[in-house]
């Protein structure tokens, strides 16, 4: 594999650039503790009419994970640069289903959280119970688990499922957000895992509940969305200069 600088002038800037905002997510995945030892996927097309994409070296921690081992595949997981790096193409499966059906899902976030498998295996899922959960209320869908993701006929089903919303619940399973960058793909999921484990402790510490109508939900969402996009720049741009500070090796 070239070295750092020598892949760096290969990729050009703007790949290097997706490389490192990828590299980071991981991290911060994995300082967050939302990660599940070499499993799970995050995944990002890169700039370009080519439909290619950088997923994290299967067997590397998500704490280990840098720019420069991420692994440049096409949309069927099949490498399309060398790299010293097995890819686990199963894993590309929903990633890849999303992909090539939403032009804005550039970036796709995956995890099996604790928390947010707890409410995935809710009947009745996410409850419109705390803020964090009600400025996601109207952009959350559900897909209802079929087993491994292994097989290409969910693709369809998951894809139709999502329609044009940024987050799921996929049943029994866990989480999966989108955006146009990481940066909000990953704002998204901070603050769908927060709901879940703000539901979980509520839950968790008997009573009754007091939950939101649905049409506050409504009226949340809608507020939370009409100014995510800035206000989620901000927060990323915050969280990398915390990686800067104690992780700063992950830009190698």
């Amino acid at each position: 594999m070239a070295d750092e600088l020598s892949l760096r002038q290969q990729v050009g800037e703007e790949e290097w650039r997706a490389r490192v905002d990828l590299a980071a997510a991981y991290r911060l995945v994995a300082r967050f503790g939302w990660d599940e030892l070499i499993f799970t996927h995050l995944t990002l097309r890169l700039p370009g009419p080519e439909h290619h994409f950088l997923i994290n070296p299967f067997g590397l921690l998500f704490e280990e994970v840098t720019a420069s081992s991420l692994v440049k595949i096409d949309i069927d997981g099949n490498k399309v640069m060398d790299s010293p790096y097995p890819v686990n193409p199963a894993g590309f499966t929903i990633h890849s289903a999303i992909h090539a059906a939403r032009e804005d899902a550039k970036c796709v976030l995956h995890v099996h959280t604790i928390a947010g498998t707890a409410v995935a295996a809710r009947e009745d899922g996410l409850l419109p119970l705390t803020q964090d959960a009600l400025t996601l209320w109207g952009d959350i869908a559900y897909h209802d688990y079929e087993g491994l993701a292994l097989e290409e006929g969910e693709k369809e089903r998951l894809v139709a499922d999502l329609g044009e919303k940024s987050c799921m619940i996929l049943r029994n399973h866990g989480l999966l957000t989108v955006g146009e960058n990481v940066a909000e793909a990953f704002i998204r999921l901070f603050f769908l895992q927060r709901a879940c484990e703000m539901q979980v402790a509520a839950l968790a510490g008997g009573g009754g509940l007091r939950l939101q109508s649905e049409e506050m939900g409504a009226r949340v969402s809608a507020q939370a969305r009409a100014g995510f996009g800035a206000p989620a720049q901000i927060a990323w741009a915050a969280l990398l200069r915390k990686l800067e500070r104690d992780d700063p090796g992950y830009q190698i």
